[in-house]
């Protein structure tokens, strides 16, 4: 794995953090973009994963595209419209689809500014946690380009259509009280105890049965545009596997005996 994306695993709960504290953390380049996805199957086929915390090195959790690229038509921004298109779409655009395909429920620890693609970074997580130096912007327009990273579908999704409309109209910055407010983020901690806080609830939730956590993933995904008859008859699907398993029974056993489950994804 690139340096510029540790992979680090503690038990069921894998850390990644982006390590691009000299550039505030950006999110450009072929290697970048290819770590995110090689660190997305490899959570995906690892069965002892329950868990992923995501954060960003030194100050800010992700200040979205490379200014200084698109000054200087590069990277990313450069060449004719075609060619920029096939960029994003080739590039910066399978962010949002290896994080949107994990398998596994995804924790956002925002540890300063999460802006522009930064923002919607922290929106493709299913949790998200601030620290209270964190500020939120979807600041596309203040630029004169708008979210080309699917942060119009994620962030209505979050905050609805109204406030989403708020910031991607504005571009304006919100503060970790704000974003708290708006149902943005779900907890505010002190910026030192942010990491001791999204570990502690990934291992709330690394606590239970992997099969079961996977699968309810999958139906909070579906729920996400699937008529209500269709998720229905996904989910009775799912039960049944989920009753052939061992860990189903390890948990009613724990139950019983007043326990903590001891689960093996079997």
């Amino acid at each position: 794995m690139t340096n510029e994306l540790i992979y680090e695993q503690d038990g069921g709960i894998v850390t990644l953090t982006i390590n691009r504290p000299e550039e505030r953390n950006a999110l450009a380049g072929d290697e970048f973009f290819a770590a995110f996805m090689n660190a997305a199957e490899r959570i995906n086929t690892d069965n002892s994963v329950r868990c992923v915390i995501l954060t960003g090195a030194g100050k800010a959790f992700s200040a979205g595209g490379n200014v200084k690229h698109m000054r200087d038509k590069e990277g990313l921004f450069a060449g004719s419209p075609a060619e920029i298109r096939n960029s994003y779409r080739y590039g910066i655009q399978k962010i949002p689809l290896a994080f949107y395909n994990l398998e596994v429920p995804t924790i956002a620890a925002v540890n300063g500014p999460a802006i522009g693609a930064g923002c919607d970074l922290s929106c493709m997580c299913d949790i998200r946690i601030a620290g209270k130096s964190a500020l939120f912007a979807e600041s596309f327009a203040k630029l004169g380009i708008i979210p080309g990273d699917g942060g119009a579908w994620f962030l209505p999704r979050i905050i609805g259509s109204s406030r989403a409309a708020e910031l991607t109209f504005t571009g304006e910055m919100i503060n970790a009280d704000t974003a708290l407010e708006w149902g943005l983020v779900s907890e505010v901690v002190e910026d030192a105890d942010l990491m001791t806080a999204a570990k502690k609830l990934a291992g709330r939730i690394a606590a239970n049965a992997p099969h079961a956590l996977r699968m309810a993933k999958k139906l909070l995904r579906e729920g996400e545009h699937s008529r209500l008859e269709s998720l229905l008859e996904m989910s009775a699907a799912l039960q049944a596997i989920a009753h052939h398993t061992k860990d189903h029974s390890e948990a009613i056993d724990a139950f019983f005996e007043k326990r903590p489950g001891n689960y093996k994804g079997e």
